[in-house]
């Protein structure tokens, strides 16, 4: 069976049993600590990969790579994963639910990025912007990156805006070369 339609499928069912305990925001938290532990630690994976681990060693790397507490629906689902032997997936399962609870929320994941830290106000007006062109809610991360020289890249969903003064310089040097 193919990765994608089995970590779909078990985030789906994921999301059913949050959602009827009430708890589908505990377990999405759960879920970005854990997709963040994975692109932080590569070696989790080779981890849960591995043959000689006990299955509650496995355990007890995923209850720790979802934070300090994570949440009993979150427990018992690493616990079932880990029985069907799907510990494998648990990354993909972590990214698609993810992403179907943006979905079922209409959530929008965006980010600014700018040569010099911006103010509050300047953070929520583009919030504001995306939010009336998008009709849903965002999650805003803000990035400082000095390297764009100056002016901000927005992005949020599949748009991005390019503002950035490198950006402009290299298209002038472009059109000098041509």
């Amino acid at each position: 069976m193919d990765i994608g339609v089995i970590s779909v499928r078990y985030a789906r069912a994921l999301l059913k049993g949050a959602t009827g305990a009430k708890a589908e925001r505990q377990v999405y938290d759960d879920m970005q600590t854990l997709a963040e532990s994975f692109r932080s630690a590569p070696l989790l994976r080779q981890a849960l990969a591995a043959p000689m681990l006990p299955n509650s060693q496995k355990e007890q790397l995923l209850r720790a790579a979802c934070g300090k507490t994570p949440n009993a629906l979150t427990q018992n689902f690493l616990r079932l994963v880990i029985k069907e032997q799907r510990e494998q997936m648990v990354q993909f399962i972590a990214h698609s639910y993810i992403t179907l609870y943006r979905k079922q929320k209409n959530l929008i994941s965006g980010r600014l990025i700018t040569a010099s830290a911006v103010t509050p106000e300047t953070e929520q007006k583009m919030r504001q912007m995306v939010e009336s062109r998008t009709k849903g809610t965002v999650e805003f991360q803000t990035e400082v990156n000095p390297d764009i020289i100056g002016g901000f890249i927005l992005e949020y969903d599949t748009y991005r805006m390019d503002g950035s003064v490198k950006t402009q310089l290299r298209q002038i040097l472009s059109t000098l070369k041509k």
